[in-house]
């Protein structure tokens, strides 16, 4: 076996994953506290950037969202966005049930226009009912066609234990998700829309005259926290879906059916303290980076050996403390046969900790190696025979 520094490579297919939380796998480091436990009917903390589950309880329960609702609602109207069938600058025509209704509202009126910009501002930072429906008519003709299409996107991104009736999130029976669905509809959200993603951040949004703030509070507490979304029904209780950036490491977490405001604020804080004291994110290897000391032997080819490089970038959280843990586990042939191209896959990747598979990249050719000469080929032949 070869090191390659704290990175050991040897053939993968002898170990599998484990189903064992992170803070449990293997390596020596300080000690990781238990994940502290949250007045919250359901949580979740993820890495946004993997989907690393770091902290959960009842994440799989089906609860109502309430406004939570309207990240999906946002979500297809920046998808609408970002493939060219809507812009800002749409006049989006106002109906009367738009305007009817109730609970939070952006204060659009009936028989108006309002450019679709504003109605997403209003759905995003508002927490707008009324724009909500309007954006909803827009884009699909009906709101009860718009929650079929919340539906199949949900299915499309793996929200399995999603059901939407309405764009609001205004309580109706079968109406449902949760906080493992919501994390990975937010981690999505940041993923496709970084052009947009910036109005979660913002902090009030004026509309007809009417200066409202974002029901977000932790905005105007946490410099780091830049997203995304509350949510309260007396159903549901208080929600809030947050997500926060420090150094190389993004979270995402879900706070369900608090009691107050404030509790869930408080109750996020304690899941992102947690994850950003004792978590962090690292990449290991960069897409297209060449493996130290992966140099395969090549029969018949000009030269005698290439290096593999990554295909895919390998990013990893680690518990604190376990960065010296990580192991590279590398599954290729010894030998290869010329002629190969550059990027050509020869193989598979994977960063361990322990018995548990942190991130997997395809491995390929780092250079192109063309076919030897005739005598080449006739030398590798009789020499591979021995060999």
């Amino acid at each position: 076996m070869r090191i390659i520094g704290m990175l050991l490579l040897c053939v993968s297919s002898v170990l599998a994953q484990a189903n064992v939380p992170l803070t449990d796998a293997l390596g020596n480091g300080p000690p990781i506290p238990g994940a502290p436990r949250l007045a919250s009917t359901g949580y979740l903390l993820i890495d946004a950037r993997n989907g690393e589950v770091l902290v959960e309880h009842n994440a799989d329960e089906r609860l109502p969202p309430a406004s939570l609702t309207k990240m999906m609602t946002a979500y297809i109207a920046e998808r609408e966005l970002a493939e060219g069938r809507v812009t800002f600058d749409d006049m989006v025509p106002v109906s009367v049930k738009a305007w009817k209704t109730g609970g939070s509202r952006t204060f659009i009126r009936e028989g108006t226009e309002v450019r679709f910009e504003d109605l997403l501002r209003g759905i995003i930072i508002q927490s707008g009912n009324d724009a909500s429906v309007a954006v909803a008519e827009y884009i699909a003709g009906s709101e009860d066609v718009f929650a079929d299409v919340m539906n199949q996107t949900a299915a499309s991104l793996g929200m399995d234990n999603t059901q939407f009736l309405n764009s609001t999130g205004l309580p109706a029976e079968g109406h449902y998700s949760t906080a493992r669905d919501l994390a990975v509809l937010a981690a999505r959200t940041i993923q496709d829309f970084p052009e947009t993603y910036p109005i979660y951040a913002e902090k009030s949004f004026t509309f007809n005259g009417i200066k409202q703030a974002n029901r977000n509070t932790l905005l105007f507490r946490d410099p780091t926290v830049d997203g995304l979304k509350t949510g309260h029904t007396e159903e549901a209780g208080y929600c809030l879906v947050a997500s926060a950036v420090r150094d190389d490491l993004r979270l995402i977490s879900v706070v369900m059916g608090t009691d107050s405001e404030k509790a869930r604020e408080q109750e996020t804080t304690k899941l992102m303290q947690y994850g950003f004291r004792y978590f962090s994110g690292k990449t290991v290897f960069e897409a297209n980076d060449v493996l130290p000391e992966s140099a395969r032997k090549v029969w018949f080819g000009e030269i005698d050996s290439v290096e593999l490089a990554t295909v895919n970038p390998l990013y990893v959280t680690l518990p604190l403390g376990r960065e010296s843990a990580i192991q590279a586990t590398l599954d290729a042939p010894e030998s290869l046969e010329a002629p190969l191209a550059a990027g050509d896959v020869v193989g598979t990747v994977k960063i361990m900790l322990g018995d548990r598979v942190l991130a997997e990249s395809s491995v390929a050719v780092a250079s192109d190696v063309p076919e030897g000469g005739f005598f080449k080929r006739i030398m590798d032949f009789v020499m591979r025979l021995f060999a």
